[in-house]
């Protein structure tokens, strides 16, 4: 695996092309729900494609302090499940999700319920990151929860002996804030629902469902009886649509080039950014299609396009949240405009990532505004250039590729957290013959 320096160079090549076929790492989101819920569920879990990055091995070790034991047999995980109440506190009595704002907020959904205290901490970015959005349901389900005086981590729990029922209207399509619900859900007395304002993705729901818990689904509004158990199943984990994004936007900005992406999660809820590239323009198609444990599955096909500006359609962005810095470098290399609106949420996320791609675009030349709720971007070239990627895994991998496509180098400082997310990623790089060192 190739060494992931802090501070990375990109070098573009004349006449680059690619014919490949590319198995990127197992989904980001599905791994960190299946060491959650294999943690609390009865029975013995096996999970086969787990990501090995940082963040998720981030929640595997928050599960472990806790008294669950995870063995790893060749490629697969073995989690032995010790049931919704077996979970011990920590000996240190916090937990500590390093980056990762999917494992803070999910674990809060179930630290919520325990019956000893225990706090959740992050690192430097993400205890910086916005947390009211889970402990305001949390307190209405009677969780003890205390954050900052800026609504942030560390949070603090306080033992509970039940959670009650909720109706909650959440005011932000969030899958993180929509599990941290169902999860605490398991441990109420009653029924419990959450609406949202737009549909986010739903992996939550198809899991619980896979360890055999009753949901029930309806437009934008998910219910389930509070109470139930999970009982241990076998999980196979999809290839991370998320980070096939990048080397989607590199197949298409390419010339005479085809990518060919096994094995990748197409779950409806996760395609917006595929929506977004073919609204584009982009050639992009699914064969071999399938369903494993409520996940539909397809390799994906993704050809050389002539990429153009597109006004983004807002019912996409929930489901391509994480993958705008890479549609942003593809807005800067198509023809004619591209508009985002409505995603306020951009600010929110490792960096505020739409003044941290709006900085360092302009500094590569590339004609593009901040709105208070996303960008506008005027299509063209772009130069070479020294820009920062603030600590943020998916500003380093675009800027990266962007690189690709430049007048001249394009060097990244602060590109270490790619381990957070995508520890190969410069492997694959390679692999497709890339040029960054």
């Amino acid at each position: 695996m190739a060494e992931i320096k802090n501070t990375l160079t990109s070098v573009p090549q004349n006449q680059f092309n690619i014919n490949s076929e590319v198995r990127v790492p197992g989904d980001k989101s599905i791994s960190h729900r299946s060491m959650i819920l294999g943690g609390i569920a009865n029975g013995i879990t096996e999970v086969s494609g787990f990501l090995e990055s940082g963040d998720c091995l981030a929640t595997m070790q928050a599960m472990q302090s806790m008294g669950v034991k995870i063995e790893k047999e060749g490629n697969k995980y073995i989690v032995h499940g010790v049931g919704k109440h077996g979970l011990k506190a920590p000996d240190s009595g916090k937990i500590d999700c390093g980056n990762s704002g999917t494992g803070m907020r999910l674990l809060s959904g179930v630290m919520a319920a325990q019956q000893f205290d225990s706090e959740i901490t992050g690192d430097k970015s993400l205890n910086s990151r916005p947390m009211t959005r889970i402990t305001k349901p949390l307190e209405m389900m009677g969780a003890n929860v205390s954050a900052t005086k800026t609504g942030t981590a560390p949070l603090k729990f306080k033992a509970v002996d039940q959670l009650n029922s909720i109706d909650y209207q959440s005011p932000i399509a969030s899958a993180q804030v929509k599990s941290c619900v169902l999860l605490a859900g398991l441990y109420s007395d009653g029924l419990v629902t959450l609406t949202e304002p737009k549909l986010s993705r739903d992996h939550t729901e198809n899991m619980l469902r896979g360890f055999g818990c009753a949901l029930q689904s309806n437009d934008l509004t998910v219910s389930m009886q509070g109470g139930q158990s999970l009982q241990a199943t076998n999980i196979q984990v999809p290839a991370d649509i998320s980070s096939s994004a990048f080397f989607m936007v590199l197949a298409l900005l390419s010339k005479n080039s085809q990518i060919t992406f096994k094995n990748l999660c197409v779950n409806p809820s996760r395609t917006g950014v595929i929506s977004i590239l073919k609204l584009m323009g982009g050639d992009i198609k699914f064969t071999n299609q399938s369903t494993n444990a409520g996940e539909q599955i397809a390799d994906v096909v993704v050809k050389s396009s002539q990429l153009h500006g597109i006004d983004i359609p807002h019912q996409y962005i929930a489901s391509a949240i994480d993958e705008f810095p890479i549609v942003f470098i593809a807005a800067a290399l198509a023809t004619g405009e591209t508009r985002l609106t409505n995603a306020m949420e951009l600010r929110h996320k490792e960096s505020d990532r739409i003044t941290a791609m709006a900085d360092g675009m302009k500094i590569l030349g590339v004609n593009c505004h901040e709105l208070d709720d996303g960008i506008v971007i005027q299509g063209g070239d772009l130069n070479g250039g020294h820009v920062d990627a603030q600590d943020d895994h998916r500003i380093a991998m675009s800027f990266l590729i962007a690189g690709q496509f430049a007048k001249g180098n394009i060097t990244v400082d602060n590109c270490e957290n790619i381990m957070t997310s995508f520890p190969n990623f410069l492997t694959i790089c390679e692999d497709l013959g890339l040029w960054i060192s």
